[in-house]
């Protein structure tokens, strides 16, 4: 089930901050205590705090472990829906390549509908 989720201080939807977004919200943080934090990663990784490295390395230092999704496109695409339904309990970042989404027992959370999108892997707590 989607649940609107945006809690990006200024609510702007469109702004490449959606791994910040999604972060925040499966580890309690508020938006700005996680831009702070991935863009500290970011500096000692000499990197962007939304490049995949960057917020994937900060996510394995905080036990998340990631993992990838077989590629089956465009025969059978595996979308944030299809993930949901097979994960109904657990704790997830969603990975698109260009996108990321929370996902929490099964429901994805996002600025927007995102549950069409295509994952491309993701990190389990």
């Amino acid at each position: 089930m989607y649940i609107k989720y945006n809690p990006n201080p200024k609510k702007k939807v469109i702004v490449g901050d959606c791994v910040i977004r999604a972060i925040a919200k499966v580890t309690g943080l508020s938006w700005k205590e996680t831009y702070l934090e991935l863009t500290r990663q970011g500096i000692l990784m000499g990197d962007l705090p939304n490049a995949n490295s960057v917020w994937g390395a900060y996510l394995q230092e905080r036990g998340f472990r990631q993992y990838v999704i077989p590629d089956r496109c465009p025969l059978d695409c595996y979308t944030v829906k299809d993930f949901c339904k097979d994960n109904p309990v657990g704790t997830y970042i969603l990975g698109t390549g260009t996108h990321a989404i929370a996902v929490i027992d099964g429901d994805y959370y996002d600025a927007f509908d995102s549950g069409d999108e295509t994952i491309i892997f993701y990190f389990k707590r």
